[in-house]
């Protein structure tokens, strides 16, 4: 018996390990790229059982503690989560941040997809009563001065130049008609980023927030392209770069992207005996302006030249 104990004590003996801290551990791990961004600014981790748990408080105002408790309401509860995650993840494929009130709305969708009106009304009222009790304590704190959003670029940490993310998003946006507005995108934007966000992610969240409103109208495929196109710029030539400094700068970079090309064994060196100068003052930046949304990822996911993931082609250079 005594031997039996010590051999349970000793360090090679067999762990058992519960499979529910398996699955968490997993999920963890699953959801280990997003993240939420709450009211106040802070950031957390991306965890779905709360979602859980806003749902199954919503059912039992409704349905009180016995009914909630039921073993439907528990698989209603679960499914509904599931569908929200689902909808969350599928908006963001490669990680990012969610805001707490976009998954809100999308809880609140969710019940209402679901026919749970009753359900999704008591959880309308309970947003609707938080928010004015928020707005009430807003009034009677004291009035403080909203800190800087700082951002990372390249190692650093600087404040945001809301200024020029400005210009950067109405520049996309510019003659474009009128239903194409940067507000919309600059202020969706800025909801979406936490004090610390590299600035890489600034600019990836401006993308996000044109995409969400091709539907609206289709003008915004040309806007969501041309944030695309800046990004692609900052990847490729290591600065941020106008439209309008593109003219002159397609005539540098040119001579330079056949080059590397063909040390990579990308291109054929015969290209070389090319005035590769005169060739890159032909090239007419204006055109990279005709490009819709799709269009410009598909070329950069699949068809531009890269060396170490790192991709060294223009758009112009490529039809060249």
């Amino acid at each position: 018996m005594q031997a039996t104990s010590l051999s349970a004590l000793s360090p090679s003996a067999s762990v058992v390990t519960s499979p529910e801290l398996s699955q968490a551990a997993a999920q963890r791990s699953a959801y280990a790229g997003y993240q939420i961004i709450r009211r106040n600014g802070a950031v957390v981790s991306f965890e779905p059982n709360k979602i859980a748990v806003a749902l199954m408080k919503a059912f039992l105002a409704v349905h009180g503690t016995q009914g909630a408790a039921s073993a439907s309401v528990r698989e209603t509860v679960d499914g509904l989560t599931e569908s929200v995650v689902r909808a969350l993840l599928r908006s963001r494929p490669g990680g990012g941040t969610f805001h707490i009130e976009d998954v809100q709305d999308h809880v609140e969708l969710g019940l209402m997809r679901g026919g749970h009106h009753e359900v999704a009304r008591a959880y309308v009222l309970y947003r609707e009563r938080r928010s004015q009790e928020r707005a009430k304590q807003g009034e009677q704190a004291a009035p403080q001065q909203q800190p800087s959003l700082f951002v990372t670029d390249r190692g650093q940490r600087v404040p945001l130049d809301v200024a020029r993310l400005k210009g950067l998003v109405e520049s996309a946006c510019a003659n474009l008609g009128s239903e194409v507005q940067a507000g919309p995108i600059l202020a969706e934007t800025q909801r979406n980023l936490y004090d610390g966000v590299p600035i890489d992610e600034v600019y990836k969240a401006s993308i996000l927030a044109a995409r969400t409103l091709i539907e609206k109208d289709p003008g915004y495929t040309r806007a969501t392209a041309r944030l695309l196109l800046h990004t692609i710029r900052r990847e490729i030539l290591n600065d941020e770069v106008t439209q309008e400094e593109m003219t002159t700068r397609y005539a540098d970079y040119f001579p330079g992207f056949i080059k590397r090309g063909v040390e990579a064994e990308l291109l054929d060196e015969k290209l070389l005996q090319f005035d590769l100068r005169k060739l890159g003052a032909a090239l007419d930046a204006g055109r990279d302006l005709q490009f819709d949304y799709l269009g410009l990822q598909t070329l950069y996911d699949r068809y531009f030249l890269h060396i170490d993931e790192e991709r060294i082609e223009l758009p112009q250079a490529f039809f060249m």
